[in-house]
């Protein structure tokens, strides 16, 4: 008797232990839905002055709304590069915006989707893109406007991504007839935040941008109607995310909250509710960031993440609530967008963001052509030539400081710099170290200049980081001396502007241009580096320097730099100190002429914009 009852309980137990295995022999389907341009300030989701977007509020009842998801960096060709390689572009070399050179993933690792469609899943993008990288050929079954899901074998399982470009920038290159005809959104209900103009203009502009946003959210319930219509829906875990910030002056393309804090809201399907630890209709503090959305995807699909991969899953096995609760930091960058160059790096743990300005002198307001076709843009800057800003909202065109901190939950727009004041010095110096391990250890490539790594370093690029790793230790450490007191840098200073490695030349001559004024003695010495050395870009550096302290024109001496310059993206990079020199306070006029300009440099578009910059 005791022996039949035992072999009923193992029966049944075996019974249940079948029934849970084959729920998930099958495994889960999982779509992205991308909303380009969005920062999560937008939506009433996350604000209490953002759009309505009630499809994507039905969404999140069914799933988890992240309270801190964040795009690595701020622009869309370096975020959808770390999203596909989930790792971070300073390693890769994906994170210039737009590419002169498509660069290869690293050694052994694929791109995350090639791994779901090794395991048996149907992989297909509709449409966009937009990768810095190299794509193997079996990435996705289909990437076009015609991909779907639909077009899978019987019962196979899939992962498909939806990009929705009406939000894009693009859609905010409206004209003055434009604002005559209105918007469906009331403009003088709409919030301006504190940094822009407050004016009937930018009310319009944000105005126009949430009819953009409901527009959207429309067509993201379309998708998630055609699943339930299809009978995916309980089948399939389903993200919303924004592919970075903005789309207001100031917020896609800059390293702020407004550039990187992205809305992220996950539908949890009913059949796989138990593969993750949080609750439908929940909300959740973790940090997560697209450097580990590849991961997770991965992971929800039973697939180990790749070594080689630097992100960690947020969802699926293995990661408990616990594991959710101590996820606090984020770590983002930024180095040339479209034309315009400014190496930025930041971190934010918690409510406090630090970050680290390599080129403080390049001032977030210079001119980059394609943000500058919106109206808004225009307005402030013409306002700040009049001086009709105040303090808060002239920043913009003001250099800034080597560091910046601030408390993001107090200080959402980032106004009050508490890097300066001592009783924040412990969590500047916390923070500081985090930033610096982590482009150290990396390593970060940019502490090469583009051009460099493009000829020498993007056929492999990190095989390249790991052979220079010293150099660019060496490199990280001269950046530095510009957050120490002057005094106490002189001595190094000097001992790199002598180097024989140029880019210790290099990176003292920006230090120099950071410190300004306070750095003056060491003109003659700068000087002739602007005329002797072997380096077209030291040149430029070390006449930048002498622009911006005003101990030399530096006409003369960029301009012959850029007529004998025969590489585009050196051009570039020497044009973004021209253009600098042209629009700081000191105001140096150039005359380019075009026709002394070398072929290979006027076959790289940038240049094309730059030139027509400056020749208007």
């Amino acid at each position: 008797m005791k022996f039949k009852f035992l072999l009923v309980l193992v029966l049944m137990q075996f019974s249940y232990s079948a029934k849970i295995n084959a729920q998930h022999t099958k495994r889960p389907n999982i779509v992205w839905i991308v909303s380009e341009d969005n920062s999560k300030h937008y939506l009433k989701l996350y604000d209490k002055t953002g759009a309505e977007t009630p499809n994507i509020e039905k969404l999140a009842e069914t799933g988890v709304v992240f309270n801190h998801a964040f795009s690595n960096t701020p622009v869309c060709s370096a975020a959808r590069s770390t999203l596909i390689a989930s790792s971070f572009g300073p390693r890769l070399g994906t994170h210039y915006h737009r590419k002169m050179k498509k660069v290869p993933m690293p050694k052994g690792v694929m791109m995350f989707p090639a791994y779901l469609k090794k395991a048996g899943y149907y992989t297909t993008n509709n449409a966009k893109e937009d990768y810095n990288i190299i794509t193997g050929e079996a990435v996705w079954d289909n990437s076009s406007k015609k991909a779907t899901w639909r077009d899978r074998k019987p019962n196979q399982p899939f992962f498909h991504v939806y990009n929705i470009g009406t939000t894009h920038e693009g859609q905010m290159h409206f004209t003055a007839a434009d604002v005559k005809a209105g918007t469906k959104t009331d403009p003088s209900k709409m919030f301006v935040q504190p940094n822009h103009p407050q004016t009937n203009l930018f009310k319009y502009s944000v105005a126009r941008y949430h009819d953009k946003i409901q527009e959207m959210d429309g067509q993201l319930g379309k998708v998630v109607a055609d699943l339930k219509k299809d009978g995916l829906y309980d089948d399939t875990f389903i993200f919303y995310y924004g592919d970075h910030g903005g789309v207001l002056p100031g917020s896609k393309g800059y390293i702020n909250e407004m550039g990187l804090h992205v809305p992220l809201v996950v539908h949890i399907p009913s059949k796989y509710k138990d593969l993750v630890a949080v609750k439908a209709g929940s909300r959740n503090d973790a940090f997560v960031s697209f450097v580990d959305f590849g991961a997770t995807v991965l992971n929800l699909a039973g697939i180990k993440t790749p070594k080689g991969m630097d992100g960690k899953p947020f969802l699926g096995k293995g990661v408990s609530e616990k594991d959710l609760d101590k996820r606090d930091e984020t770590f983002s960058y930024t180095n040339r967008m479209d034309e315009k160059y400014d190496m930025v790096r930041a971190v934010r743990k918690g409510e406090y963001k630090y970050a680290r300005n390599y080129e403080p002198f390049n001032f977030d307001g210079l001119m980059n052509n394609y943000r500058y076709q919106q109206l808004g843009y225009q307005q402030w800057a013409q306002f700040y030539k009049e001086g009709k800003l105040n303090k808060n909202q002239s920043k913009f065109f003001e250099p800034k400081q080597p560091e910046e901190l601030y408390n993001v939950e107090v200080d959402p727009y980032e106004l009050d710099n508490l890097a300066t004041k001592p009783a924040y010095k412990k969590a500047l110096k916390k923070l500081r170290k985090n930033l610096n391990k982590r482009v150290s250890n990396m390593p970060d490539l940019s502490f090469y200049p583009e051009f460099y790594l493009i000829n020498n370093a993007f056929d492999n690029p990190v095989a390249f980081g790991q052979k220079h790793k010293k150099e660019i230790q060496k490199y990280i450490k001269t950046s530095n001396l510009m957050l120490l007191a002057f005094n106490k840098a002189k001595s190094k200073l000097q001992k790199g502007l002598q180097s024989s490695d140029p880019w210790m030349r290099y990176w003292s001559l920006i230090s120099c241009s950071a410190f300004g004024a306070e750095a003056k003695e060491f003109s003659p010495l700068i000087k002739a580096i602007s005329k002797n050395d072997s380096q077209l870009i030291n040149k430029v550096r070390a006449a930048e320097f002498l622009g911006l302290t005003k101990a030399q024109n530096p006409t003369e001496v960029m301009t012959q730099a850029l007529y004998e310059s025969n590489d585009g993206a050196e051009a570039l990079l020497i044009l973004n100190s021209i253009v600098l020199m042209e629009d700081c306070k000191a105001h140096y006029a150039f005359n380019i002429d075009e026709s002394k300009l070398k072929r290979n440099v006027l076959d790289e578009p940038q240049v094309l914009r730059r030139l027509k910059y400056l020749n208007k």
